[in-house]
């Protein structure tokens, strides 16, 4: 999809139809990601923020899902828990878009690929996916979180490997691994999937390394705790050097960032590529609204 414009074929698809944009945490991209892609669309998107509605508050997710649904065209959902998302979608009756749950952020890691593919166009390798980003290394350094959770689930299914370095007592879930290794399931060459608690582990021979915030929305009474125990945990040259990263290894995050996390030499440098992979936002909104709505689920 992306060429620089919106191609032909999506200008005016989503004329006369409304996107119920329900957001219960707010957000930068994600919001003008999403309203940007519907307006380029020929859509309207209809902001339904915490204060706005009724869903949680005085009215079941099922009602909401019910009433909204009967009025839109689709619902673009920003909750807390992926349980409200996943009821959103059981009972309505047009295509729901998860834009983040606690467990997964799936239109952040359309981004991702998008811009690891950007970067790193082909491996040369026979294809997995259309990406051909088979063998490529991604060392995650930091908490296990949902960005990290969808990102384990992508680079199962495309032959990316990852190793994750998280403190002790930060790793992946049992029930969370279970679904990314059934994620690589029916994969000729899944993507490997390692986890240390040794920054330096991760690094080694990686292409990219990637971090996220140390602390969620809705854990900010751990921030103190936390902070103590990721210490050492933050992305720097030296970093690295040490762990022996590949020398043309870029990093992303998927922002906001806060210092602790990665330096400002790292994130302000050339290797950094946060702000296209933030743009790509936009175009990872594109194509879940075409594939979804336009499409009608038919993905290709």
């Amino acid at each position: 999809i992306k060429s620089g414009s919106i191609p032909r074929n999506l200008l005016g698809s989503l004329s006369g139809k409304t996107v119920a944009m329900i957001f219960n945490k707010r957000s930068t991209r994600t919001r003008v990601s999403t309203e940007g892609a519907v307006v380029q669309m020929g859509g309207h998107p209809m902001f339904l923020g915490k204060d706005d509605i009724q869903l949680g508050v005085n009215e079941s997710s099922y009602d909401t899902s019910v009433v909204v649904s009967s009025m839109v065209s689709c619902i673009v959902a920003r909750v807390a828990k992926h349980s409200d998302v996943a009821d959103l979608a059981k009972h309505s009756t047009v295509p729901v878009i998860n834009a983040l749950c606690d467990s997964f952020h799936p239109l952040q890691i359309i981004a991702d690929f998008l811009t690891i593919h950007e970067t790193f166009p082909t491996t040369g390798k026979a294809g997995l996916s259309s990406l051909g980003l088979e063998g490529l290394k991604i060392a995650w350094v930091g908490d296990a979180n949902n960005v990290l959770f969808d990102m384990a689930i992508g680079a199962a299914k495309m032959g990316v490997d990852l190793a994750v370095a998280t403190p002790k007592g930060y790793e992946i879930p049992a029930s969370m691994l279970e679904i990314i290794k059934q994620a690589g399931a029916g994969v000729s060459s899944p993507g490997k999937l390692i986890q240390t608690n040794v920054p330096e582990e991760a690094v080694k021979g990686a292409d990219i390394l990637v971090t996220d915030t140390w602390v969620s929305m809705g854990q900010e009474e751990e921030k103190v705790k936390r902070m103590k125990a990721f210490e050492g945990f933050q992305i720097t040259s030296e970093l690295a050097k040490r762990g022996g990263a590949k020398e043309g290894w870029k990093f992303m995050h998927c922002l906001p960032r806060h210092p602790e996390e990665v330096s400002d030499e790292v994130f302000y440098s050339r290797r950094s590529l946060v702000f296209p992979e933030a743009e790509n936002r936009l175009w990872a909104a594109i194509s879940a609204l075409e594939g979804f709505v336009v499409n009608k689920g038919k993905i290709e």
